[in-house]
């Protein structure tokens, strides 16, 4: 192992982006003694709140990021969308061991599935797509459902199609062909559960993974993950196994989230790849020895790896803007209403709480799950608007 570029606590970490990603990096950071200094376009962004200093200035901006450059000591990133020509200027002119190849192939779709098949993980069967009379061909192959998908810029459930009769396949590809990006399909997978691991590596070719978390979506959004998932331990073993391939292959500095399909028949298929600390990835803040966020500086400061060791079984729920007016009603009650629930609340600092926005997430620390899924239940913060 090498100790070159170990980062120690006193430097500057320069965040490319102020969301609340790298809110809560600055935070874990900061305990640790380090200073942050962040870049985003709006004033007062939820890591410009808790860092020492915050760059007002879009994420092209050239100039901006070399200011950010000249006051860090290393730069990472919260978000993949960062604009990779900048990242390749600031790892001329400064310290960025995440690098911009990482960010150039997750940044598309296509890249990214070509690159998990080279490091032999399985993906779900897909094809790029260059015209409607291909889709309609393919989409016959690969049976009804099956996602097209725009090769960059989606999130959230944007940036996708579901195509559920070939009837509709002229329209979807007119539709996101508008993008001005290459196009995926994907067949439909038919799974049992979506789960995610999140696996951290550092410039010592050391390399961790968390336990991995049963996540389920309302409206394409992370409603809640699990852990630990309800899945047999050879199954978690081999998608930890899966993750940490995957972050060795692609030579991860720093975090990446693998996301994850199970099958009926024990199939395992990735799905997407995020090279950042990631919302499935909460759970760690309490449930953890070490959290995400703490484990994120680690790798990226080439410091020793922490435990990811799993302290108490823990549901992690987000909360929207929707969920806010009733999440602050209840939020005057003990976090611990009962030896069985512990609720820890985290919000994100964000201005306005607009529907389906992510203003902030609770972890429940339980015995078992089921407690904490009645207590969700029981709650009222999430019902059905």
């Amino acid at each position: 192992m090498t100790e070159m570029n170990v980062i120690k606590p006193g430097a500057t970490i320069g965040v490319l982006g102020g969301g609340q990603l790298g809110r809560m990096l600055a935070l874990a950071g900061r305990n640790m003694g380090y200073r942050f200094v962040t870049l985003d376009p709006t004033e007062d962004a939820p890591c410009g709140q808790v860092a020492d200093e915050q760059l007002v200035a879009g994420y092209d901006d050239v100039a901006a990021a070399r200011r950010l450059a000249a006051l860090s000591d290393v730069i990472t990133y919260e978000f993949e969308n960062v604009d990779a020509e900048v990242t390749e200027i600031l790892m001329k002119e400064s310290y960025v061991p995440q690098g911009s190849k990482l960010l150039y192939t997750t940044q598309h779709r296509l890249r990214e599935k070509r690159a998990i098949e080279a490091a032999g993980v399985p993906v779900a069967p897909y094809e790029e797509i260059v015209s409607a009379a291909q889709l309609r061909e393919a989409a016959t192959r690969f049976g009804v459902p099956c996602v097209l998908k725009t090769a960059t810029g989606g999130y959230d459930g944007k940036g996708q199609w579901v195509i559920r009769s070939l009837d509709e396949t002229d329209e979807a590809y007119a539709t996101l062909s508008k993008a001005g990006t290459e196009l995926v399909l994907e067949q439909f997978i038919h799974f049992e559960k979506e789960l995610s691991v999140i696996a951290a590596r550092s410039p010592r070719g050391e390399t961790k993974t968390f336990p991995a978390a049963e996540n389920e979506h309302v409206e394409n959004i992370l409603h809640l993950s699990i852990v630990p998932a309800r899945i047999a331990e050879d199954i978690q073993r081999e998608a930890e196994r899966l993750a940490a391939r995957i972050a060795d292959a692609l030579g991860v500095i720093g975090l990446i989230a693998v996301e994850l399909f199970l099958t009926r028949e024990g199939q395992l298929y990735v799905n997407e790849l995020a090279p950042r600390p990631h919302n499935s990835g909460h759970y760690t803040m309490e449930a953890c020895r070490t959290s995400q966020f703490e484990q994120h500086v680690r790798a990226i400061c080439n410091l020793p790896l922490g435990s990811t060791e799993l302290l108490s079984p823990v549901v992690m729920v987000n909360v929207l803007g929707e969920h806010v007016e009733p999440l602050l009603d209840w939020i005057g009650r003990p976090e611990c209403e009962s030896e069985a629930v512990c609720a820890k609340v985290h919000l994100y600092g964000k201005h306005e709480a607009k529907h389906k926005r992510k203003m902030g997430h609770v972890n429940l620390l339980v015995q078992d799950i089921g407690q904490a899924m009645d207590w969700i239940e029981r709650s009222e913060i999430w019902k059905s608007k």
